[in-house]
Formats: structure tokens, C-alpha cells, sequence
């Protein structure tokens, strides 16, 4: 098992890795709408909040040698379902085919007051 870390993403809040290697997987811890420069919240649409979920996602993806495309499985998290289309949308030009098995959760409250986060599994096979 090792831990994988980039300053190019959000620094983890809590007690938590930014991703973790084990074998030939690279698990990813949630992300969400967080200028990795700042640490601030970006302001914006659902759209907004999910292009920078997914380069974040990415960006830990990339210390690891791998990217969206090796993606295996993801699980979003987004407050309000009626966002869900607009997230979507966003989501498949971010990922391509064959897409990840995903999983879609309409959550109340999350950590930090972000309308969507996203983690992902994805595969470091193809390195």
C-alpha cells in the first residue's frame, strides 16, 4: 500500500490520503470544487463545481501515473438530484468510453459546503 499525494489537488481535511496504490488500483479519496492554490471553495454553478471536481480527481489520478481514462469506478455525491443532468453532462466530457461503472447519491450535508464531490476508483494497470 502506498500513498499517493499532489500539491495539484486539495490537501485532505481530515485524517485521510489524498489516494491510496494498493496492487494495481489507485483509490481515490472525495473530491470536491476546491482551488488546490487557494483552499477555497470556488464559487458557481454545479457545472462549474464539477469541472474542478474532475481536474482535481485527475490531478491525483496523474501523481499516480494514471488518469481519468484509467478510471474504473466513480461515486458522485451531489446535494441537489435536479443538479444531476447538468452534472452529467459535464461528467462525459470529462470521461470517456467505456465509462466508469458510477454510482449517483443525493447527499443533505458534506463536510465542506460544496454542491458535488466525486471519488474514484481507477485501474494502474495500463502504466
Amino acid at each position: 500500500m502506498r500513498e499517493r499525494h499532489t500539491e495539484n489537488a486539495p490537501q485532505s481535511i481530515g485524517s485521510f490520503s489524498q489516494a491510496i496504490e494498493d496492487g494495481n488500483r489507485i483509490y481515490v479519496s472525495g473530491q470536491g470544487p476546491i482551488d488546490p492554490a487557494s483552499g477555497e471553495r470556488i464559487e458557481g454553478d454545479v457545472a462549474a463545481q464539477t469541472a474542478l471536481t474532475l481536474a482535481n480527481v485527475d490531478a491525483i489520478l496523474q501523481a499516480a501515473g494514471c488518469s481519468l481514462d484509467d478510471a474504473v469506478k466513480t461515486t458522485v455525491f451531489v446535494r441537489d438530484m435536479d443538479d444531476y443532468d447538468a452534472l452529467n453532462e459535464l461528467y462525459g466530457k470529462y470521461l470517456s468510453e467505456p465509462y466508469p461503472a458510477r454510482s449517483a447519491v443525493e447527499i443533505v450535508r458534506l463536510p465542506v459546503d460544496i454542491d458535488v464531490e466525486v471519488e474514484a476508483i481507477a485501474t494502474a494497470a495500463n502504466r
